[in-house]
C-alpha cells in the first residue's frame, strides 16, 4: 500500500499548533449561512423532541432508551437509510454489566509488621469491575511502577519486566512528561492516551496486577479528591466481557498524595524522588519492602441490555470500506429535584445536539449522490458511563475496522451562534485535522487548538475507542470566536454552559438556541467525509502517534480492497 506523504500544508499546521499558534486564523467575516445544507430549525426541533420529558433524560436500559431507539429508527428509514444493526435490524445490542458496592470496602496496610486501616472515601477510593462479587486481598506485596507506562514507538517501558501477579501497582496520574521542565517523548503537558486512568488500569491488569492505585494530585487528575471519590461513591458500568480480568485488576482506585507519601517514606523511599527517577526512561519499578495491602469488597453484579442504533448508506465503487459519523444518544436519565423541582437530565446540548446532528448529516448524504465507500451513522449508548456503546461497536464491528477509513465524532454543539474557528479535542495526530483544516479554510475560518491539552480531552468522546484500534479519528468541538462578540463573547458564553447547564436538568431545549454554529460545522464534517468516502487514499497516523503501530499491524488489509 502506497503511504501518502504528509502535505507542506499538514507539516505547517502541526507546526504552528504545537508552538501554541493558530495556524490558519484568518480575519473572519460572516458569510451567507443560508446557502448551507443543514437546517438549524430542523437541528432545533430534533434536540427539542430528545430532550423533551417524555424521553425522561435518556438512560440506557429505561423507557426513555425505549422511546430514543424508536424515534432514531424512524428518523433514519425516513431518510432512505439501510438498517445495520443485527439480524437487519436498525439496532445493535450492547450487553453491559453494573457493578455497585455492597458496602464500603476495608482496606488495611502492613508496615514492617504494624498494620493500619486506609479510610475509604478519605484515604483511598475505588471500586471493581472485573466481575468478580467477592474480593479478598491478603496481604499482597505493593510496587510503585512509575507513570505505568508501555510505549514502544518511543522507547518507553515502565515495567521492565518484572512480574505483577499478586501484587499491588502503585502508579503516578498523567504521562513522564506532565512535570517535566521540558517537552520530551510524550509532547510535554499534553496527555496521551498513556496518561489515561484507564490505560494504566489495563496496562497493569495485562501484567497480573491484583490491584492497582493511583496517586491522587489535583494537577495531574485536573480534578479535586472529591471528584475522584464522588466518581466512585456511584454505580459502576462496563460492557459484558467475555475475560474481564485481561483489562481490569480486582480493584482499581485512587490514594491520596499524602497517603502515598506516608507509605513510600515508611518502606524508606521518597515520593518526590521516585517522581523524578519516573520521568526518565531508565526508570525500573520499586518494590516497598516490608509494605504489604490487604483488601476485602463485596460487589453487587447486575446485566443490564443497551443498544446502539445504526443506518447505513452503501458506497458505490468500494461498499467494503467505509465512514463512520457518530454521536452519543445517551445522558442521566433522572435524579434528586433541582431547585426549580426538575428531575430530569434533559441532555439539550449533551449531547441531543450531536444526535440532531447525525440525523442533518444522513438527510444531507442521503438527497446526494451516493459515495464510493460505504457511510455508517451511528448513535452510541452508554457515552456518560465510560464510552460504553462506542467500545462495544468497536469490539464488535458491522463493517471491518481495517476496512474503516476515519471516525467523525460529535458531542456538545453549543447554542451560541456561528464561530470564526473548529475546535479539535486534543492534538493533530493524523490527517483527519488536514481534511479538516482544508474545510474550514475554505469557509474563510480557522481550526483552532484544544486549549486544555492536560486534560486529555481527546481520550473522553466516543472517537477514542476507534483510534485505540487504529482507525483514524477526530471529534470536534463547537469554536469560541464568536461572529458576534468575538472571543470574549463566545468564552463567556462557554463558561455559562459548564457552570450552569453541564450534566444539570438545566441543560432544556429553548426556542431561542441559536444553532447556526452547529449547522455551519456540519458542513465543514460533510465535506470532509465526503472527500474521504469518494477517495481511495486512506488517512493516516502522524509518525509521533501511540496508535500509528496498531494502524500498520492491518496495512496489507487495505491493499487494493474494495
Amino acid at each position: 500500500m502506497k503511504i501518502p506523504k504528509l502535505t507542506k500544508l499538514t507539516v505547517s499546521f502541526v507546526a504552528a499548533y504545537l508552538s501554541g499558534v493558530d495556524p490558519l486564523f484568518a480575519d473572519c467575516t460572516q458569510g451567507d449561512l443560508s446557502t448551507l445544507p443543514f437546517d438549524p430549525a430542523r437541528l432545533s426541533e430534533h434536540v427539542r423532541i430528545l430532550a423533551s420529558d417524555e424521553f425522561a433524560g435518556r438512560a440506557p436500559a429505561s423507557a426513555g432508551e425505549t422511546k430514543t431507539i424508536e424515534y432514531l429508527s424512524k428518523q433514519f428509514a425516513a431518510l432512505g437509510l439501510q438498517p445495520a444493526g443485527a439480524a437487519g435490524g436498525w439496532t445493535q445490542e450492547v450487553p453491559l454489566r453494573k457493578f455497585e458496592l455492597a458496602r464500603a470496602p476495608k482496606v488495611s496496610l502492613k508496615e514492617n509488621g504494624v498494620i493500619s486501616e486506609l479510610k475509604y472515601d478519605d484515604e483511598v477510593a475505588g471500586s471493581s469491575i472485573a466481575g468478580e462479587p467477592h474480593i479478598d486481598i491478603k496481604n499482597a506485596p505493593i510496587v510503585f511502577v512509575g507513570y505505568g507506562v508501555t510505549a514502544p514507538e518511543v522507547g518507553w517501558d515502565d515495567f521492565k519486566g518484572i512480574d505483577l501477579k499478586g501484587k499491588i501497582a502503585i502508579i503516578l496520574m498523567n504521562d513522564p512528561d506532565f512535570e517535566s521542565p521540558a517537552p520530551g517523548k510524550f509532547g510535554g503537558r499534553a496527555m496521551t492516551f498513556y496518561g489515561r486512568s484507564v490505560y494504566k488500569y489495563s496496562e497493569a491488569a495485562r501484567r497480573g496486577a491484583l490491584a492497582a492505585f493511583i496517586v491522587h494530585e489535583d494537577a495531574s487528575a485536573t480534578v479535586g479528591w472529591t471528584t475522584i471519590k464522588n466518581s466512585w461513591d456511584v454505580t459502576q458500568f462496563d460492557i459484558d466481557r467475555a475475560a474481564p480480568r485481561q483489562s481490569h485488576p480486582l480493584i482499581e482506585g485512587w490514594l491520596r498524595r499524602d497517603v502515598a507519601s506516608r507509605l513510600l517514606k515508611k518502606a524508606g523511599l521518597d515520593l518526590d524522588d521516585l517522581k523524578q527517577r519516573a520521568m526518565q526512561a531508565s526508570f525500573a519499578p520499586v518494590e516497598l519492602r516490608g509494605a504489604q495491602l490487604s483488601l476485602r469488597a463485596d460487589i453487587e453484579i447486575t446485566p443490564v441490555l443497551s443498544h446502539n442504533v445504526i443506518g447505513r448508506l452503501a458506497g458505490t465503487s468500494s461498499p467494503g470500506q467505509s465512514v463512520i459519523y457518530g454521536a452519543h444518544w445517551d445522558q442521566m436519565g433522572t435524579g434528586t429535584p433541582d431547585s426549580t423541582g426538575d428531575r430530569v437530565y434533559h441532555g439539550a446540548i449533551d449531547n441531543a445536539s450531536g444526535v440532531a446532528g447525525l440525523l442533518e448529516l444522513a438527510r444531507v448524504f442521503a438527497t446526494n449522490p451516493p459515495t464510493a465507500r460505504s457511510l455508517y451513522f451511528v448513535a452510541f449508548t452508554g457515552e456518560e458511563i465510560g464510552l460504553l456503546g462506542s467500545e462495544y461497536y468497536a469490539l464488535h464491528p458491522p463493517a471491518p475496522l481495517e476496512q474503516t477509513a476515519a471516525v467523525f465524532n460529535m458531542d456538545i454543539f453549543l447554542p451560541h451562534g456561528p464561530a470564526c474557528d473548529v475546535a479539535i479535542r486534543g492534538r493533530p495526530n493524523n490527517t483527519l485535522h488536514e481534511a479538516l483544516t482544508a474545510v474550514v479554510k475554505k469557509q474563510g475560518r480557522s481550526l483552532s487548538p484544544d486549549a486544555h491539552l492536560e486534560a486529555g480531552y481527546f481520550y473522553r468522546s466516543d472517537h477514542f475507542p476507534f483510534a485505540k484500534l487504529g482507525v483514524p479519528a477526530v471529534s470536534i468541538m463547537s469554536g469560541q470566536n464568536l461572529y458576534q462578540g468575538g472571543v470574549a463573547a463566545g468564552e463567556k458564553a462557554y463558561q455559562e454552559y459548564m457552570t450552569h447547564r453541564y450534566h444539570q436538568q438545566s441543560d432544556r431545549w429553548s426556542s431561542d438556541l441559536d444553532l447556526r454554529g452547529e449547522a455551519l460545522d456540519l458542513d465543514v464534517l460533510y465535506k470532509a467525509g465526503r472527500d474521504i468516502a469518494n477517495s481511495d487514499a486512506w488517512p493516516q497516523w502522524f509518525a509521533a502517534s501511540e496508535f500509528k503501530r496498531i494502524r500498520d499491524q492491518t496495512a496489507r488489509a487495505r491493499e487494493r480492497k474494495k
